[in-house]
């Protein structure tokens, strides 16, 4: 059976990382490069890093730091943020990362999609997806979740996995930082939707929200989290542990 991925997430900006609540209000937590180190000998599977401000201030990633950072990294990084152009896929390869996330350059060039799984492979194409709740509907939002783009995001990211996007990561903005549990409802509707392997991500605040996410959506592949593991009100090691005592499939190091 495969097992579940519990994968911590790195949100970058000006080099440093930072959380927030609901994508706002955000505050310094470390080095990229220190929490790397701390998250490959902790257990995590895999590390998400974004530059969370490279889309909305119309840059390229900051690549000085990403390659700091992926050279301190032994488990599989994905990597995100001002992703426009096949270029900006190959510049960031090239820096460590295995695979490359997309979200606001994908729904400005769709096209970015095909031709990155054409050259790369469906495996190292990621779609990110920031979703959110607006009059009943989910919504796709873009850059870094500040505009409503008034696409449906579950019919959006079957486009996407149809066109070769090999994974998908789900945010819901409606429960980041807010650590009340993910959104199994948001999760469920797109697993139900697409054959890919999907993430989830925001809203977790214990071992007990990892748990029901892996009950309740059977068929989701990883969990991710950002502010639970960098302040250590959560560590890897007891949340596997905890997992494998409920009899989730997973990787214990």
């Amino acid at each position: 059976m495969i097992t579940k991925r519990i994968i911590p997430c790195l949100d970058v900006k000006d080099g440093r990382v930072v959380k927030g609540v609901n994508f706002e209000n955000l505050g310094d937590v470390a080095s990229p490069v220190d929490m790397a180190k701390l998250y490959t000998n902790s257990g995590a599977d895999e590390l998400v890093f974004y530059d969370i401000t490279a889309s909305a201030e119309g840059r390229k990633l900051f690549t000085e730091i990403l390659t700091e950072t992926a050279s301190n990294v032994f488990i599989p990084l994905t990597v995100g943020g001002g992703i426009n152009t096949i270029a900006d896929f190959d510049r960031v390869l090239k820096c460590g990362a295995d695979k490359v996330s997309v979200n606001s350059g994908a729904i400005r060039n769709p096209s970015l999609i095909t031709e990155a799984a054409k050259l790369y492979g469906d495996q190292c194409v990621v779609l990110s997806c920031d979703i959110k709740r607006v009059d009943g509907e989910f919504r796709v939002f873009a850059r870094g979740g500040r505009d409503d783009t008034g696409m449906e995001a579950i019919s959006w990211i079957r486009r996407c996995v149809d066109m070769g996007a090999g994974e998908v990561v789900v945010n819901s903005i409606d429960t980041d930082g807010v650590k009340k549990g993910f959104d199994i409802e948001m999760l469920d509707a797109v697993c139900k939707a697409v054959s890919v392997p999907v993430i989830a991500s925001g809203g977790a605040g214990s071992i007990d929200d990892f748990i029901e996410l892996f009950r309740k959506v059977p068929t989701i592949d990883a969990g991710l989290a950002a502010s639970i593991f960098h302040f250590g009100e959560v560590s890897i090691a007891d949340l596997k542990a905890r997992m494998a005592e409920e009899g989730i499939p997973v990787r214990i190091v």
